[in-house]
């Protein structure tokens, strides 16, 4: 049996990228947020490299009694919405550990 050694170093090359993005429109769901770091990622073009840390900042903040209401003809995305707003209600009641994803929560049984 031959055992060959690899004297070879691997060394990470750290790259910072910079980019920045704006909603369509005024929103206060994360959701929407989501959906723009996910575009953010697939603008960097990253084939090999990794992602391994991204940062969001929200600037130019507004009350929400400031914005105007947009209905979206997307009955499956008002759902979500609606839900959001629920849990967020429920949260505000309760604190923050009474709901949350059903998949970090353990079994009754």
């Amino acid at each position: 049996m031959k055992v060959i050694q690899d004297d070879s170093r691997r060394h990470a090359v750290f790259v910072s990228l910079s980019t920045s993005a704006r909603l369509k429109e005024a929103s206060a769901h994360d959701e929407d947020l989501r959906v723009l770091a996910y575009q953010l990622m697939d603008a960097a073009g990253l084939q090999r490299g990794r992602l391994t840390a991204i940062a969001l900042k929200g600037e130019d903040l507004v009350a929400a009694d400031q914005v105007a209401l947009q209905i979206s003809l997307d009955d499956a995305r008002e759902a979500r919405l609606v839900a959001e707003e629920a849990a967020d209600r429920i949260r505000d009641k309760f604190g923050a550990g009474v709901i949350g994803p059903a998949a970090v929560f353990r079994r009754a049984c």
